[in-house]
């Protein structure tokens, strides 16, 4: 089967094509150097942007993959969640060629997409296994129960993990995208030199919270300033050390918990070194199976949408052309 993917749900702008599994072409176009100067992304903008690149993106991943789009056996495009118009961009180009071409078409829930991203890049996962869905706008833990099949087991209560990263690197105004520049900065700290909370909840839900812990950082650096390289350092690695720490204790609970031995780290922040160290030698101690995609299919890319696009039209399922945009769009 041979499946165009669309992803347009918030910066990155991407098209991929895979064959049976295999891909054939991956087209990302980042915008964070439009968005870098606010410190987060600006929806007006992201549309905007999309709007003149999602052509050329597109023609790339066909032209990459040397097939047209009369060659293709079905389109896939993410229709939430994510920011409304962006996501209307993906969606009315993939609307059209499927129009236009006479083919299938379906949509995919970025979150899917995600979780198929560890699927495509090691097909011996299996259900049932625990999927950590970490990134700048969502973190929640998913019980795969059976192919296409979700069960919500653990969310974040606030803020989600990459939205905390990005906004400490703003208090430490150390530039965007945050995840990346404070996972360097902390290279050169001391993970044990600040003790910052760690969330619990009296309920034992194997849920996430990092809103406490922003205010800690903020009420920190407000009054150790001014900040010197080598602080700042230790700032970043141990905040750096508070999050990895509540996300793969959630993590082993929720796994004990229901009685599953494979674990996949996916989402943006999953391309997180200390994370990934954190949740392997966690998994290890318990016996566990982890596994998690390499970094350029962690941050948002098309080769995961054409991935889980690929398993749901082989299911059957098709979307008609009044397949629409959904900010919020729940996976299970």
């Amino acid at each position: 089967m041979l499946v165009l993917g669309i992803e347009s749900s918030c910066d990155e702008t991407a098209a991929a094509v895979l064959a049976d599994g295999t891909l054939r072409s991956d087209v990302v176009l980042s915008q964070d150097g439009i968005h870098g100067q606010y410190g987060g992304v600006v929806p007006e903008l992201a549309s905007r942007r999309h709007l003149e690149v999602i052509l050329p993106v597109v023609e790339q991943a066909l032209g990459d993959a040397a097939v047209g789009l009369r060659d293709l056996d079905g389109i896939a495009v993410t229709h939430g969640p994510g920011l409304v118009g962006s996501l209307l961009v993906g969606l009315s180009v993939a609307k059209a060629m499927a129009y236009a071409q006479g083919l299938p078409l379906v949509g995919v829930n970025h979150l899917e997409g995600h979780v198929y991203a560890g699927l495509l890049a090691d097909p011996t996962l299996g259900p049932p296994f625990l999927a950590l869905v970490v990134s700048g706008g969502h973190t929640a833990l998913y019980a795969c129960e059976a192919p296409l099949r979700y069960r919500l087991v653990g969310q974040t209560r606030d803020d989600a993990a990459g939205e905390a990263f990005d906004k400490v690197a703003k208090l430490l105004e150390l530039g965007y995208p945050g995840g990346p520049v404070v996972e360097r900065t902390a290279r050169e700290g001391d993970p044990k030199a600040i003790a910052f909370p760690v969330a619990q909840f009296q309920d034992g839900a194997p849920d996430f919270s990092f809103s406490g812990l922003k205010t800690a950082v903020s009420l920190y650096v407000r009054d150790h300033r001014p900040l010197a390289a080598p602080h700042v350092a230790d700032v970043c690695a141990s905040f750096q050390a508070t999050v990895v720490k509540m996300l793969v204790r959630k993590t082993i609970s929720a796994a004990r918990r229901f009685g599953i031995r494979q674990i996949l780290l996916t989402g943006g922040v999953a391309a997180n070194h200390a994370l990934r160290d954190g949740l392997a030698v966690a998994s290890a101690e318990h016996g566990y199976r982890w596994t998690a995609p390499p970094a350029r299919l962690c941050t948002d890319n098309a080769a995961m949408i054409a991935a889980a696009g690929a398993a749901r039209l082989r299911a059957g399922e098709r979307a008609d052309l009044g397949l629409n945009a959904h900010a919020t769009l729940p996976l299970a």
